[in-house]
């Protein structure tokens, strides 16, 4: 169970796309319609949903979830209406299901798209006259329950195509309210980074939260983020609990990256270390600046180059570069004002 209190509070931004989206959210919340929430993986689409339940007047009431991609096409509706004892093989006992739970509260469905078409007939139903029967009964039971939806697909076009019920969209979409990207909120990332470092420090016990270097935190505002602050929260954590001392200066972005290199078999395919490095773009040559000053521009630019083509994993980049761990890190710190 989610605690509504730490949930809330990560509600976190000062970016202008942020404090649009609450505001939105805010308004549409005492009024007493469904919602829909269309948003990128990651984005926090139940947190969102929780927040909207709370500001709403039905605070004090049950908030149910339910992911629809969790369960198959034949459960989803055992789950949302409940059975009957013997309404099928396994039946043994009567349950209720979410819409009875979540009486007098908000029901949030996840990937609300996932929905087979004959359940969001009976969800309709509910929406309509807010009554349905159990799988296996005949008894309608009434039921006051706000339908929160949240979805990553376009419910529209899959209306189109027939894949998602009309009717029901046009019930469900009162407002349809989009979480913002985490790259449309480059203000949030360290304000987020930070409150994350902060968690992970106290669960770890540290006695002082690390700082992230300015080499770090170049690293994370020039991430593209795609799985947006639930990934950056994995990232943060990560480096807290690899971090030395007090300065957050390594970040792994992709843990999936093998620090080993692979090296054929044979000799005919050239190893993945000896892969050079594609060199920057030429730049024209600036006879009013110093030797010195040209080298330095110039391996700037090659740093800079293999952190993004290895996707900022250090090892790999040093690898690219045909460079030590070592010798990489040396660069790293020499050039970190300007990375």
């Amino acid at each position: 169970m989610v605690n509504k209190t730490t949930s809330i509070s990560e509600a976190l931004g000062e970016s202008e796309a942020f404090l649009d989206f609450q505001s939105r959210l805010a308004q549409v919340a005492p009024v007493e319609r469904p919602v829909l929430l269309i948003g990128e993986r990651g984005t926090g689409k139940e947190l969102a949903a929780r927040r909207l339940h709370y500001l709403s007047r039905r605070w004090d009431g049950p908030f149910v979830t339910l992911n629809c991609a969790t369960l198959s096409a034949s459960l989803i509706e055992a789950e949302l209406f409940g059975h009957e004892k013997g309404a099928f093989t396994g039946a043994e006992t009567q349950r209720a299901g979410r819409f009875e739970t979540a009486d007098g509260g908000t029901l949030f469905l996840d990937e609300i798209g996932i929905i087979p078409i004959p359940v969001q007939e009976k969800i309709l139903r509910v929406v309509e006259y807010g009554a349905f029967e159990r799988v296996g009964g005949s008894k309608p039971i009434e039921v006051d329950v706000r339908i929160v939806g949240a979805t990553n697909e376009n419910l529209a076009a899959m209306a189109e195509r027939n894949e998602f019920k009309r009717d029901l969209l046009d019930r469900l979409s009162f407002e349809v309210l989009f979480l913002p990207p985490l790259r449309v909120r480059s203000e949030d990332i360290m304000l987020l980074a930070e409150h994350f470092a902060a968690r992970m420090a106290f669960e770890l016990g540290y006695e002082e939260v690390p700082a992230f270097s300015v080499r770090a935190v170049g690293l994370l505002k020039r991430y593209p983020w795609k799985g947006n602050v639930r990934e950056l929260k994995n990232v943060v954590e990560r480096a807290v609990y690899q971090s030395e001392g007090q300065i957050i200066d390594h970040i792994v972005f992709d843990p999936f990256v093998s620090p080993y290199p692979f090296e054929p078999l044979t000799s005919e395919a050239p190893s993945p270390r000896a892969e050079k490095i594609d060199e920057p773009e030429t730049e024209p040559i600036h006879h009013d600046q110093s030797f010195k000053e040209s080298i330095r521009q110039y391996e700037i630019r090659l740093v800079r180059s293999a952190l993004e083509r290895a996707r900022f994993n250090q090892r790999k980049a040093a690898d690219l570069l045909q460079l030590t761990y070592d010798q990489f890190r040396g660069l790293l710190r020499k050039h970190q004002e300007e990375l």
